[in-house]
């Protein structure tokens, strides 16, 4: 098979107009975000003389770290890691409610599920820029990048679909410039049914069909916009709608900020994907100028060795994205792009993508000694007294491992299976109790949680909140 061959100086050119355009798109949706009516904008309002800082770039700059440190490939485990060190005081709906859960012993992916109202939300669908520069005509391991980080505050939800579609059409659009092949290749990671899937299909079907821009913003409002503004699915709509009626770079963005909503979030995203699209000479002076080159920082982002322009993020980001091209044969870096016969084949795989989604929300994982050891708790994360539960142990690279579980004191553990246990308890079950994995003959705690831990949460409610620093009551940076 002939590799896939980008041109290194015009990926890295796309890879720093990615980061401007994300820049720019966030900083003219900013003051406008959460509202739900539309806007008239045809350029930034207010004007500014510096980026807006945003949590849309922060978090994958917490990513980028964890990638120089721990490799391209990290375990889903990982990721709550660098999370929890760097991004702890992020209180807003799926950040605090990832947190909350960790706090209390649970593990992603249910971790980023349980007790989470905000699932379908837009915290996961704004980072996936940096799986697609990772792996740039490789829509298929761009998308299972991004399951892998949306599970930690996304699992199982529409903020999964959100980011896996726009990881993988940022990463075809690096070789293909057509906006309907790439809307295709999005879909083709992503699940049929999704609400995700049907708010884009909307929006393609009323750019395809004439109606105006106000009109096919009205039917995606009307049809699939909730309470919260900040939910993803129809916030995808907005963002193909900019995408499809606007005219040029400034136009685009504009669209898609003018629809409302998370105006914040589709304009970067938007803004991202058309840097992509055009490189840096696709960014007018008037929309660059006003940001610069400067990252300024959100004051919830921990000291994560943050780079301090887009040229240095560009250039680290490069470095990786050569890291993950030098373990794939088909693929490599050179002088000039050559696309070989089949490229479009390859960028519309997905079995990468489908392998990813076929895995168990209802799981918790744990390193040992590097590899995941995975307790899958049949259903939500809690024994009630009377109730038994079986549960499911698995560690990578071995189907059929030599494993033992210890529970509490006064619970019942029988093995059902080579790696699965009933377990029961007559109670009271405590709020939080330790189990132990040993795996020939190394040890892994999780969290089995009681009744008492788990009572609820209040719909669209967020987590308590300092009321002076408004970071995560838990993580307050006031002294800081």
């Amino acid at each position: 098979m002939s590799a896939m061959t980008l041109g290194r100086r015009e990926f890295r050119d796309k890879v720093y107009a990615c980061w401007l355009g994300k820049s720019i798109g966030g900083t003219l949706g900013g003051p406008w975000e959460g509202q739900r009516h539309t806007h008239a904008l045809e350029y930034y309002e207010p004007v500014p003389d510096k980026a807006a800082p945003n949590d849309d770039l922060d978090l994958q700059l917490v990513w980028l770290k964890m990638l120089e440190e721990q490799g391209v490939d990290p375990s889903v485990r990982m990721f709550a890691d660098y999370w929890s060190r760097y991004a702890k005081a992020y209180p807003w709906n799926e950040y605090g409610f990832f947190m909350r859960n960790f706090a209390r012993g649970l593990r992603p992916p249910v971790a980023g599920c349980f007790e989470n109202y905000f699932v379908d939300e837009m915290g996961s669908p704004i980072r996936s820029e940096i799986w697609a520069c990772l792996h740039a005509g490789d829509p298929q391991a761009a998308a299972r990048m991004a399951w892998k980080d949306s599970t930690i505050d996304h699992a199982g939800g529409e903020g999964t679909c959100g980011e896996m579609f726009w990881a993988a059409v940022e990463a075809a659009a690096f070789v293909e410039r057509d906006p309907m092949t790439l809307i295709r290749v999005g879909l083709g990671m992503i699940p049929l049914a999704s609400h995700l899937a049907r708010s884009i299909r909307e929006a393609v079907w009323c750019h395809e069909n004439g109606l105006t821009w106000g009109e096919a913003r009205e039917r995606i409002a009307t049809r699939f916009a909730g309470i919260q503004p900040c939910h993803a699915v129809p916030n995808a709509g907005f963002t193909i709608i900019g995408w499809l009626y606007g005219k040029d770079f400034g136009d685009r963005i504009c669209k898609a900020v003018n629809c409302g909503y998370d105006t914040d979030c589709t304009g970067a995203t938007l803004g991202a994907l058309l840097g992509i699209l055009e490189g840096t000479v696709g960014i007018p002076a008037p929309w660059r100028d006003p940001v610069g080159d400067r990252i300024v920082l959100h004051r919830f982002t921990g000291p994560c060795d943050p780079p301090g322009t887009l040229e240095e993020l560009t250039d680290r980001t490069v470095a990786l994205a050569e890291q993950a091209a030098d373990a794939k044969p088909d693929f490599t870096f050179g002088e000039a792009t050559h696309l070989p016969d089949d490229w479009r084949t390859r960028v519309f795989r997905n079995e990468l993508a489908r392998e990813a989604l076929g895995q168990d929300n209802h799981a918790g994982v744990e390193l040992l000694d590097g590899r995941e050891v995975w307790l899958h708790y049949g259903g939500d994360p809690v024994l009630r007294p009377g109730i038994g539960r079986e549960v499911h142990i698995g560690v990578e690279g071995d189907p059929v491992p030599p494993v033992d579980l210890t529970v509490p004191h006064g619970w019942a553990c029988r093995q059902t299976g080579p790696a699965s246990f009933l377990l029961s308890s007559p109670g009271p079950v405590e709020n939080r109790n330790m189990m132990t994995v040993s795996v020939g003959g190394k040890a892994v705690a999780f969290t089995m949680l009681g009744p008492g831990e788990a009572t609820g949460y209040a719909a669209a409610q967020c987590v308590p909140i300092c009321p002076r620093c408004q970071a995560r009551t838990a993580a307050c940076i006031c002294e800081a």
